[in-house]
């Protein structure tokens, strides 16, 4: 049980890679609270751990509006106790298009969900794990802010945003014993997955994609929640600041 006895947050968790991730973590012995903006989703997550024999809370909110994070957090402490881990993973894209085709809509919501949301998650977890002498962020980017593909240009910028505010974070929080680490999926399998290929997911385009990968797949939820858990147990206590690219070598 590498979790034991931890409490941790993951946003996006009613599918994909915060699901594989939530579900991970619970089987290691961490108290999960499965965050996401559909409630089906989340409420199905939080339910499926409990039958396993887990332990996990549901909460509803939108990682880029203050109050829903505000109170994402205090459920956390006033459910299980305090917090340890906060993993961001919730976020947004724009369909892969030529990039002045992107309306500013658009453009604000995926800054707002995938760079903003951690600003807030730092703005009220921070204290809690401050008073507790320690905590650790992980955060979900993606190896579009490594390597961009063409047709998600604003996507990736976002990524790259992510990417180094994280790493800033890791700089400035390493004096209160706050780590923060970074996992760059490749392309996955995951419900956003026909947006970033920008055509139908058929075996033919999928095809593509992963001529792009030297391992011969897209990435899956078990591959990332694999890399998350080392990241938020005691094996990495020394790691942060750290960007791992879970990609099958797509950024070699």
């Amino acid at each position: 049980m590498r979790l034991q006895g931890k409490v941790a947050i993951v946003t996006g968790a009613g599918s994909g890679f915060g699901e594989g991730i939530a579900k991970r973590f619970a089987q290691e012995g961490a108290a999960v609270v499965v965050n996401d903006i559909v409630e089906a989703g989340a409420r199905r997550v939080a339910d499926e751990i409990a039958k396993a024999g887990g332990r996990a809370s549901m909460a509803i909110a939108d990682v880029s509006r203050d109050a829903d994070v505000a109170r994402l957090v205090k459920s956390a402490v006033e459910t299980f106790g305090k917090l340890d881990i906060v993993v961001n993973n919730a976020g947004t894209t724009h369909r892969n298009r030529p990039m002045l085709e992107v309306g500013e809509d658009e453009f604000d919501r995926i800054y707002a969900v995938n760079v903003k949301s951690l600003y807030l998650s730092a703005k009220h977890a921070v204290p809690v794990m401050r008073k507790a002498g320690g905590g650790c962020f992980i955060t979900i980017a993606s190896t579009a802010g490594v390597r961009p593909r063409p047709g998600l240009t604003w996507y990736n910028g976002s990524k790259g945003a992510a990417i180094v505010t994280s790493r800033s974070m890791a700089a400035e929080l390493g004096p209160d014993k706050i780590r923060v680490n970074v996992i760059n999926p490749v392309i996955g399998e995951t419900g956003l997955l026909e947006m970033f290929m920008g055509v139908p997911d058929t075996p033919e385009n999928r095809k593509k994609f992963v001529a792009t990968i030297p391992l011969g797949r897209m990435s899956t939820p078990a591959d990332i929640a694999n890399a998350a858990l080392f990241l938020a147990s005691d094996e990495a206590i020394f790691v942060t600041g750290a960007c791992i690219e879970v990609d099958g070598g797509r950024c070699v």
